[in-house]
């Protein structure tokens, strides 16, 4: 079986769902998941400059990051597990600022998601999991930002009753003080 790369730009504009190249036979498989001239065949420039992954026991919450200058276009793709992984439209002059989309990815299922400048992201670790991030800026720490996950005016619907309820989540001290999406506003005007 042969699947080739397919790419399926959100209405989040600038963002992707795709599938990566994956190849499998009677030995096993395949995936390239990434591929600079394919990439800039469909219209991606994706300059790739840092790789990293993150391990993750179930009921992990990663609020929704992002970075202030210096912003981080990534590439995100659950290696192994299960995370329910969420987009939000952080550009302030964007039709659809403020708005969020959210994705079930598994090492089964091995979509992926390109993340453009300006999105935050951030996901619930459903199953223990290895996530992937294939980056387009190495990280800065000196702009590291965030909103929290339960930010009432973005309003993400997270499925915590994958993980047993929200009483089971695992959050860093980091992501239990971060801004509000208002806070965010009011700095990017």
């Amino acid at each position: 079986m042969v699947q080739k790369f397919d790419f399926q730009e959100l209405d989040l504009k600038g963002a992707y769902l795709i599938k990566p190249f994956y190849a499998t036979d009677n030995r096993g498989g395949l995936i390239k998941d990434y591929n600079v001239d394919t990439f800039k065949a469909n219209g991606i420039d994706h300059d790739l400059k840092e790789v990293f992954y993150t391990i993750s026991k179930r009921g992990v919450i990663r609020a929704t990051h992002f970075q202030l200058v210096k912003q981080q276009p990534k590439l995100v793709r659950c290696i192994s597990g299960h995370v329910y992984d969420v987009i939000v439209d952080l550009r302030p002059n964007s039709p659809t600022f403020g708005q969020w989309r959210g994705f079930h990815l598994t090492g089964e299922n091995t979509n992926m998601l390109l993340v453009p400048k300006f999105f935050g992201h951030g996901y619930l670790v459903i199953e223990d999991s290895v996530v992937s991030y294939k980056c387009a800026e190495v990280f800065y720490g000196e702009g590291d930002s965030g909103i929290m996950y339960n930010d009432s005016d973005i309003g993400i619907e997270w499925p915590f009753e994958l993980i047993g309820g929200e009483e089971n989540l695992i959050i860093s001290e980091k992501d239990l003080n971060l801004m509000s999406f208002q806070e965010y506003t009011r700095r990017t005007k």
